[in-house]
């Protein structure tokens, strides 16, 4: 038995105005400083107005989002009690926000208690609203949460079922403007998403379509949006789509070795995330198809049009497809390029073994590494040396 999960979803143009049909009395809106500078929060806000709903904001959500931060944000939403809990913002937001609601609702529970099984008991006190900022994360669909453990120094990934957003709001505007850097970074992670769900062992009829849509759309609207910006709104809207469709598609199955390799790198080194894992991307699946599984890489080249005759050339035209397109919109292919010296690595390498190791979506990868496989991974992407083992 399996389920699908999705939120309810609003998107396209002025897909904010939604906001206006809703019902409540007080919204707690998360977000960080920046986005709130940038007047999205008030535009929300403007909204709220319009139905009576008052809303106050917390703005202190940090880039990969530690536990101290979620507890903060839970005090203060317990004294506002709001019906609402509404994330703006990328990834480390509605993360955030996810956290924060878990604990405003349960505040018997520690966030690391928070596990996929049994009943949580949400939706008591509020119901939840993700409004995504950036197009990558997919964090407005799925139910994972992701925090740092700033005294373990790694990440952990909590969360249930029920912290899926009542609501998603996918309004292009919120990213007509975004930097070019963040653009092709968000972007890797959508791909990588939806490349690791089609892949992983948890894939299923419901969620390939949408990996491999979300796949078609990345490819062919990330290189005009990293280039063209605001100035290609088409581009805009359907990379915003992929990120969206991208997120249904790997949280309804799973992601898979990049992901752990990325969270490991991302914890001990200050690369984003989704540059990191688009970075590993290629590493993996040239790894995977080495082992004695069978593999769906030569199914995605197909569907792209690369030349797939056998899976060996599928894989090969895959992996040379995805570095490419790194290159084009300015990522790293190597840990090298990214800005990771050799001196660094040598030091960190025990400790990005062992976050990569026990990383719970290694439990889905097709070919399951060692350590020593693993090792091997990060110093043959240190040096941009594909996979030959």
């Amino acid at each position: 038995m399996w389920f699908f999960r999705s939120p309810t979803i609003v998107f396209g143009e002025d897909a904010l105005g939604h906001l206006c049909e809703i019902e409540g009395h007080r919204a707690f809106i998360v977000t960080d400083q920046q986005i709130a500078a940038l007047g999205f929060v008030d535009r929300v806000q403007e909204k709220l107005a319009q139905v009576g709903i008052g809303s106050e904001v917390f703005a202190e959500v940090e880039p990969n989002p530690s536990l101290k931060t979620v507890q903060r944000g839970a005090a203060a939403a317990s004294g506002y009690g709001p019906d609402w809990i509404i994330a703006v913002g990328g990834g480390s937001s509605i993360d955030a926000a996810k956290a924060i609601w878990i604990l405003y609702e349960r505040p018997d529970m520690s966030a690391w208690e928070v596990a996929p099984m049994g009943r949580l008991g949400l939706r008591q006190k509020a119901r939840f609203i993700a409004i995504p900022t950036t197009s990558g994360t997919g964090a407005e669909t799925t139910w994972a949460c992701v925090l740092t453990d700033t005294e373990a120094h790694c990440k952990r990934s909590v969360g249930h079922p029920e912290d899926i957003p009542d609501i998603a709001i996918v309004d292009p505007s919120f990213v007509a403007k975004l930097p070019r850097q963040i653009t092709g970074d968000t972007g890797m992670d959508a791909l990588t998403h939806a490349v690791e769900g089609y892949t992983s062992l948890w894939h299923n009829d419901f969620a390939d379509g949408m990996c491999l849509k979300a796949i078609q759309l990345v490819m062919d609207y990330l290189p005009r949006a990293y280039e063209e910006g605001s100035n290609d709104p088409e581009a805009r809207e359907r990379l915003h789509n992929a990120a969206t469709i991208a997120g249904l598609g790997f949280g309804n199955s799973m992601a898979a070795m990049a992901h752990a390799m990325g969270h490991s790198l991302g914890a001990l080194f200050p690369i984003p995330h989704g540059r990191a894992v688009g970075l590993f991307l290629p590493y993996t699946i040239e790894f995977t198809a080495r082992g004695d599984v069978s593999t769906r890489y030569g199914e995605i080249a197909r569907f792209l049009g690369l030349p797939a005759g056998d899976e060996a050339e599928g894989v090969a035209s895959l992996a040379k497809a995805i570095r490419d397109l790194a290159r084009r919109i300015g990522q790293p292919t190597s840990l090298q390029e990214a800005g990771v010296s050799p001196e660094d690595l040598g030091a960190q390498m025990p400790k990005l073994l062992e976050n990569a190791a026990n990383d719970n979506v290694l439990v889905v990868c097709l070919r399951y590494p060692s350590d020593e496989e693993i090792e091997t991974m990060f110093r043959y992407a240190y040096g941009g040396k594909s996979v030959d083992f």
